[in-house]
């Protein structure tokens, strides 16, 4: 082998090493950064995958409240018609219901009763005692 053979050879050799010292550490470098933006993806998904939850979890209480925002209203709206005296056919229902019904029926109150609390009686039909006016 010649002399010119052998550096041609050595300086084959030096330029693919130099090549692989270069490309190596760059590809390495490139994977890295690869596997570094699978990981910010998988987190971010994580990420929008707990806020989607969360705010699902969200809606549902919200739901929730309007419906019992919605349900104490209604039972405001029914106190003020029985405080008015608008629902007294429904007394006896109600209390049963909310469980007020816990002392004896009072027959004054009872909404089955003959007389009707909405029309007022016949001077002569009623003892005095027993006359009630009518708001």
């Amino acid at each position: 082998m010649s002399t010119a053979a052998v550096v041609v050879i050595v300086v084959a050799v030096l330029i693919v090493l130099a090549v692989v010292f270069v490309a190596v550490p760059r590809s390495r470098a490139r994977a890295r950064e690869r596997q570094l933006e699978r990981r910010r993806g998988e987190v971010a998904g994580a990420h929008r995958d707990q806020a989607t939850a969360r705010a699902a979890r969200a809606d549902e209480a919200e739901q929730i409240a309007a419906r019992e925002r919605a349900e104490a209203e209604l039972h405001e709206a029914r106190a003020r018609l029985h405080e008015r005296g608008l629902a007294d056919d429904e007394l006896a229902k109600d209390r049963a219901r909310l469980g007020v019904d816990d002392e004896a029926a009072d027959p004054a109150l009872d909404p089955r009763d003959e007389r009707d609390a909405t029309v007022p009686p016949e001077r002569g039909d009623v003892p005095p005692e027993e006359r009630t006016t009518i708001r």
